[in-house]
């Protein structure tokens, strides 16, 4: 007759620890579980060292990704873990702690733009409703201003609500109608959207001149600004250019505006959109998330 319900091995060495932990002596736990004391002994040294080379290899991952990427915190670095070492977070936290690796950010400056023209204003058709289940639904844009040797570089922005993916974007060393114009255009080409998207903006006098309101006609897009003094109805479009300074432009110095563009433009397209977790889609990336949405649909 079996004298305990533990079918392998291992799982009867396990259960040594279980009532050892409890007040157990290893030589009482190992005869009621039928294993022999040295059999135990070789399993947990074998355990610990295969745990010592999985911390070793967890830490130089983590090394290689703070190399590569200063300013992802915790969180990011654990989401982006796990499916690779099926880690927990206190265990990240651990190594990190244990490699020396911190967050390095720095704090973003604030961004303005001339909103004392004539031009009409739009309705606030969002309301400060962010969340969409579909992309192309709502986007909304801004503008920012980057520091390089040569002077200011201009970037503006367009960024779907649903997926959070910057689907447009356009630099520039003037901050005009044509500059967010040419990141209009670019996620018109990239998405080529329905009818009756919206597009949520800022008050600007970039947004606002005629030219990007017959754009936005063409396009079949419905215009939408925020109301007068309030950064949170546009608070998507400045998360991202805070993650943007705090996470790159804060770390570096571009001695010109060429040097800054090719660094965005990485930052953009091949961070940003496609591996940072967004911890409003689920600590997925806007890549991913965007093709489960796709699979789920088809």
């Amino acid at each position: 007759m079996r004298r305990h319900p533990v079918e392998t091995v291992e799982e009867r060495y396990r259960c040594v620890q279980t009532l050892k932990r409890q007040g157990a002596s290893v030589e009482q736990a190992c005869r009621v579980l039928e294993v022999s004391r040295s059999g135990y002994y070789g399993w947990k040294a074998e355990k610990t060292c295969r745990r010592r080379l999985q911390n070793q290899a967890l830490r130089r991952r983590l090394i290689e990704l703070h190399e590569k990427y200063p300013a992802m915190g915790l969180d990011s670095l654990y989401r982006l873990l796990k499916p690779e070492f099926g880690c927990s977070r206190k265990r990240v936290h651990r190594q990190m702690r244990l490699a020396g690796i911190s967050s390095v950010r720095r704090r973003a400056y604030k961004t303005t733009t001339h909103s004392n023209h004539s031009h009409p204003i739009a309705p606030n058709l969002l309301q400060r409703n962010f969340s969409f289940d579909r992309p192309d639904q709502a986007w909304v844009g801004d503008i920012t201003y980057i520091p390089t040797g040569e002077g200011w570089l201009y970037l503006a922005i367009v960024k779907d609500l649903c997926t959070r993916k910057i689907v447009g974007y356009a630099f520039s060393d003037r901050i005009d109608t044509r500059l967010t114009l040419a990141a209009l255009d670019m996620a018109y080409r990239r998405r080529k959207p329905a009818r009756g998207l919206i597009f949520h903006s800022d008050r600007g006098i970039q947004y606002a001149a005629r030219g990007y309101r017959e754009r936005l006609e063409a396009y079949g897009i419905r215009q939408s600004m925020s109301r007068r003094g309030d950064p949170y109805d546009n608070a998507v479009a400045e998360n991202f250019f805070s993650c943007l300074k705090c996470e790159l432009v804060h770390l570096k110095h571009y001695p010109t505006r060429a040097a800054a563009q090719d660094d965005i433009f990485a930052y953009l397209e091949a961070f940003y959109n496609t591996i940072r977790p967004h911890s409003a889609l689920g600590w997925r990336s806007p890549a991913s998330f965007e093709a489960e949405l796709a699979a789920s649909a088809a």
